[in-house]
């Protein structure tokens, strides 16, 4: 835990989609992740994790554990990991074995979060061999995989090679009330998807805080929560940075997904009123602007959630800036120079 001008200052962590931009390619997408994880390890921040998305051609991360092997196998120290996997759209099996298998090569550094979203648009869940129904076993999917990272049990017919007795901590991830609830009945730590669907932050903290059982794995709650900041030099140039997710949010409304595009001088021009009614509502947990001005947000936000980590994203179309961003961030709350 740091602390900055006498107020109390989350761990900061980053989650990355190996953002595709307009322009690019994935092969540079994915190196732009090993870069800023490097980056990000020398600022100081606590994890760096890849998330699980399917056919979407503005990110380069479908294949996370492959993901994750190659930014572990890059850096050092920063602890590297999945937010998450989508483990409806896998057997638990599968995913005790990648994962023994990455913390067998990276040990003590791994972390499993787990989501009950595909992660994708219904089409492309049957083209992963899964139906809409898969996510109702996701409760006792999390167990069975629990199970086959925990010790061996004596007459244990099943077992993960690698994976078995390594207990790579899971985290469960979530939207609503039901990844809390389920977070706090199997006392896990939990993140909050509040970078793009803020809406229960608050009441799903609650939730799990007031129900959490201790564990093997935690013995108090541990609450993470996601939002966007875009930091730079001056407000101006942040909000303009900003304009880039804000017209990959608009083109996902209009049904037109793609590739991050570069930022716009005026994004009124671009969206309808009703359009940014739903852009900035989905946006509400994001902090634009100067190191101040970010600051501020950010303590502010610390504050009223309590949250005992914040996990930044920080969809930048230009890579120098997006390092700069993270860096700005860094030093404002972890010392960083």
């Amino acid at each position: 835990m740091a602390f900055n001008r006498g107020v109390r200052i989350a761990r900061l962590s980053i989650l990355d989609l190996a953002p595709v931009t307009e322009g690019s390619t994935p092969a540079d997408a994915l190196h732009n992740t090993l870069d800023l994880a490097r980056h990000a390890e020398r600022l100081g921040y606590t994890r760096f994790w890849l998330a699980e998305h399917h056919n979407m051609t503005g990110i380069g991360s479908a294949a996370t554990a492959v993901v994750i092997g190659y930014v572990a196998g890059g850096t050092k120290t920063i602890r590297v990991g999945a937010g998450g996997i989508m483990l409806p759209n896998h057997s638990p099996l599968v995913i005790a074995e990648q994962f023994g298998t990455l913390e067998s090569l990276y040990p003590g550094r791994i972390d499993l979060g787990l989501g009950r979203a595909p992660g994708t648009d219904q089409r492309t869940l049957l083209a992963l061999r899964r139906t809409p129904m898969s996510a109702d076993s996701f409760p006792q999917d999390v167990l069975e995989l629990q199970a086959l990272l925990g010790p061996v049990r004596e007459g244990q017919w099943l077992r993960a090679v690698p994976g078995s007795g390594l207990q790579v901590p899971i985290w469960i991830l979530g939207s609503s009330l039901f990844g809390a609830q389920l977070a706090a009945e199997l006392g896990l730590p939990y993140s909050f998807a509040s970078h793009f669907s803020p809406g229960a932050l608050m009441p799903a903290l609650e939730t799990y805080r007031t129900l959490f059982t201790p564990s093997a794995q935690l013995d108090r709650p541990y609450a993470m929560a996601g939002v966007n900041a875009f930091a730079a030099a001056t407000d101006e140039e942040a909000r303009r940075h900003f304009t880039s997710v804000q017209q990959s949010i608009t083109n996902r409304l209009r049904g037109a997904p793609g590739r991050l595009p570069p930022p716009i001088d005026d994004i009124e021009r671009y969206w309808t009123p009703p359009e940014k009614v739903e852009v900035s509502a989905r946006l509400a947990c994001s902090f634009v602007g100067s190191p101040a001005t970010v600051r501020e947000g950010l303590t502010e936000f610390i504050e009223r959630t309590r949250v005992d980590e914040v996990m930044i994203v920080s969809a930048i179309y230009d890579h120098a800036a997006r390092l700069r961003s993270y860096e700005i961030v860094a030093n404002e709350f972890l010392g960083s120079d």
